[in-house]
């Protein structure tokens, strides 16, 4: 047998993902495109409604509220995602509802200023209004950072090894979003994780017309057959003895959104009222902006990649924090009970569909927008299970995981330096706040319990992230730890050129903002 040769072994590093048909400035036809548009507009559902479905009812609302919510939600979800891809990163991200904003907007709820009103209505709407309040002024902490370019400046900090943590952990950090929730209902999820993976990997050649089909379209496709499967076993009374939860995560007419919708109804600021501010609920909302920062950038340098873009300079980053802030201050105006940070499954479906075009984002915010408006289509799409979009995270946030582990190419893997950061920040970024979610289910708070609610909150929110305490002991290690002598190692002579934004001569292809604006905003 021959020897090996050395370049048979090792595969070079690569600045762009490889094997995609549509990066971010080309556009498949506009047949296609749409099409494509309206799939990760049914992806983006999942979220959309599963923050108002719980949130809405211990708030006292009932399920027009909840309508109200939803619709609202994806209108500006769609508003959003159009400023993020015209003038923000530019990138094709989705700009979603974020859990990150859960603890505060719960401890809110369960203010006893609150809670003391009895009639279910009012106090629905008054503690919308506190929310609203307290989202309308932490936004201003996105605004800041962003527009002043102060993100850019700490983005400057970073390395590829710092980097890794983060990005990996803003798919893995949302486990308990997959797998469990698919355990609730293994009838209709196991099903659609088989098929979703049978149809977009094992059959993605099959083509129809030289149209690889069911590789674009596996989410759809395997969605249809599993909804359809699920309505069958509903229809035919298979839940009809089952416990009030297995009801829930199984049968497809429990959300009660079609009959509580509207024909049309088109949100508006303020229309839950005029918002109420509270320091202490503000100061809360603040560490949700600054988890959904972090979270955000991590899944911004996810979507480059699997759009085959050049990492986002630190200008460009810090110009979409800037414009996600402003995305977080139109939460707050419109009332949707949410802040606003990337979606991370669809930038995983970026992946899987091998599509990584602007103008397919741009589409699916026109869904969001134009469905948002049509109530009653819209509660059609929004009353699939949950169940089935947690069997499509276990692939898509796996995805974006990976992305983040391919970092590591441009790094000396075989430096115990890098091996300490990398996985030490990995394990305690799972681990810390595992051990906060547990704590709080099983002494009904979080493990930071003072007098000060506000500062309870905080803490909780900042360390129930994943990507967030991986920020803060990767970037922490690989900048204090052997640093000056390992420049090399951390990747840094391959990160050097993306560190300006005329450091590489592709950052004006994919990056540029549109109508010759760079003129009165000019690339650092």
């Amino acid at each position: 047998m021959d020897p090996v040769k050395p370049e048979e072994i090792s595969h070079p590093p690569m600045d762009q993902l490889q094997g995609l048909e549509y990066c971010i400035d080309s556009n498949p036809p506009w047949g296609e495109a749409i099409a494509l548009g309206f799939e990760h507009y049914i992806l983006a559902l999942g979220t959309a409604v599963m923050i108002p479905s719980f949130l809405v009812p211990m708030m006292g609302g009932d399920d027009g509220d909840k309508v109200r919510v939803v619709q609202t939600l994806l209108f500006i979800q769609g508003v959003n995602t159009f400023l993020q891809t015209l003038f923000g990163t530019r990138l094709p991200t989705v700009i979603g509802g974020s859990y990150a904003f859960m603890v505060p907007i719960i401890s809110i709820i369960h203010d006893s200023s609150l809670t003391r009103i009895e009639d279910p209505h009012l106090r629905f709407l008054s503690t919308m209004r506190a929310v609203q309040g307290a989202i309308i002024v932490a936004s201003s902490v996105q605004i800041i950072l962003g527009f002043s370019q102060m993100w850019a400046i700490c983005s400057r900090f970073f390395s590829p090894v710092g980097m890794v943590p983060v990005i990996a952990l803003t798919g893995f950090g949302l486990f308990n979003r997959g797998f469990p929730v698919v355990g609730n209902c293994v009838e209709i999820g196991i099903p659609m994780l088989i098929l979703f993976v049978i149809f977009s990997q094992y059959l993605k050649n099959f083509q129809f017309r030289q149209f690889p089909v069911v590789e674009r379209f596996a989410m759809i496709i395997a969605m249809i057959v599993v909804w359809a499967y699920a309505h069958l076993l509903t229809a035919s009374g298979a839940y009809k003895h089952r416990p009030h939860q297995t009801q829930v995560n199984c049968r497809t007419d429990m959300s009660n959104l079609i009959s509580s919708a509207p024909w049309i109804k088109i949100p508006y600021p303020l229309q839950w009222g005029a918002p109420s501010f509270d320091a202490g609920h503000a100061f809360a909302m603040m560490a949700s902006v600054l988890v959904s920062l972090i979270e955000s950038t991590g899944a911004f340098k996810a979507a480059a990649r699997l759009a085959s873009a050049t990492p986002p300079p630190p200008h460009v980053l810090s110009r979409g924090i800037g414009w996600q802030g402003i995305g977080i201050l139109l939460n707050g105006l419109f009332g949707t009970l949410s802040g606003s940070s990337v979606s991370v499954e669809n930038v995983g479906l970026l992946g899987s569909t091998r599509v990584g075009s602007r103008r397919v984002i741009q589409i699916s915010a026109g869904f969001m927008i134009f469905f948002s408006m049509l109530g009653k289509f819209g509660a059609l799409f929004a009353s699939i299970p949950f169940t089935i979009f947690a069997a499509v995270y276990c692939v898509l946030f796996g995805l974006v995981a990976s992305v983040g582990l391919s970092f590591l190419q441009f790094t000396n893997m075989n430096s115990l330096r890098n091996l300490f950061i990398t996985g030490v920040s990995l394990f305690l970024g799972l681990s810390i706040p595992e051990y906060f979610r547990d704590f709080s289910v099983k002494a009904l708070h979080g493990p930071a319990h003072t007098n000060a609610g506000w500062f309870n909150d905080f803490l909780n929110t900042i360390f129930l992230s994943s990507p967030m305490v991986a920020l803060m002991i990767a970037v922490f290690l690989d900048n204090t730890l052997d640093y000056k002598d390992s420049a090399k190692d951390r990747g840094l002579p391959w990160w050097a050129k993306f560190r300006t934004f005329k450091g590489d001569s592709r950052n004006e292809e994919f990056y540029t903002l549109p109508f010759n604006l760079n003129r009165f905003f000019p690339p650092s």
